[in-house]
């Protein structure tokens, strides 16, 4: 191998070691729950089991997973976890790679093999945390009773419009990222089966409660609004997935 080739091969793995430092100190930049949290939650009701947080472990028989949205730490999901808990759900929220959902899809097996007991499971995410969740689906159909898709949809590759799969689509009308003509577009790629529902004033951060994000729109409603909504909707969609 001459000098000159050993200096380019030198030169790319630099460069990939450069760029791949960049892109984890970015995905370390995380959005925290925000003070809000304290005023819905007790903190010392946020368990944890592995790398995951886990509510109502002990004495359900329909389990849920839902994937964070990216760079969104899992804490900020604790009040809709705990008050879908508190129907008497099982409810984990993964802590997953890079924060980032999409890298770490399967996590939801790691989950599911951990509780037996469980006899359905529905997996859902918020934002890219939904489009990994849709993945997971795709790909473990046997494993999934239901999606929900929170300010979220399907990707391209992972089409459900020919299948039956249960599944909810809850949508912002000022969600300044994943925006309604985005979900309009979108909308092809969910099943026979599926149930869409906007949220009126929401916006896309409100999904979490972790403050503002970049990019979106001010919401028209509180943060507990739209959780709240959010819990209502999803209560009722998962009671039909029970019968």
């Amino acid at each position: 191998m001459n000098r000159k080739l050993k200096y380019i091969l030198l030169s790319f793995f630099l460069l990939l070691v450069v760029l791949f430092l960049g892109f984890f100190t970015w995905s370390q930049l995380t959005y925290t729950p925000s003070s809000e949290l304290d005023t819905l939650l007790d903190k010392s009701e946020i368990q944890y089991e592995e790398d995951w947080i886990i509510f109502n472990q002990h004495s359900s028989k329909l389990g849920i997973v839902l994937y964070p949205g990216a760079k969104v730490e899992p804490e900020a999901y604790s009040y809709y976890g705990k008050q879908l808990a508190n129907k008497g759900y099982l409810v984990a929220i993964p802590k997953v790679h890079f924060n980032f959902a999409l890298l770490d899809s399967n996590k939801a097996t790691k989950i599911i093999e951990n509780y037996p007991s469980v006899e359905k499971w529905i997996i859902g995410g918020h934002s890219l945390g939904g489009v990994a969740a849709a993945k997971f689906a795709y790909d473990h159909p046997k494993k999934v009773d239901g999606v929900f898709l929170l300010g979220s949809y399907p990707s391209e590759g992972n089409d459900f419009s020919k299948t039956k799969t249960p599944m909810l689509s809850i949508y912002a009308e000022m969600d300044g990222l994943t925006t309604v003509d985005k979900i309009n577009e979108t909308k092809k790629y969910l099943s026979k089966n599926a149930t869409v529902h906007e949220i009126k004033g929401g916006n896309h951060a409100q999904f979490g409660v972790y403050g503002k994000q970049k990019g979106d729109n001010e919401a028209g409603i509180s943060f507990k609004i739209q959780q709240d909504e959010m819990v209502s909707v999803t209560s009722e969609w998962i009671k039909e997935i029970k019968k």
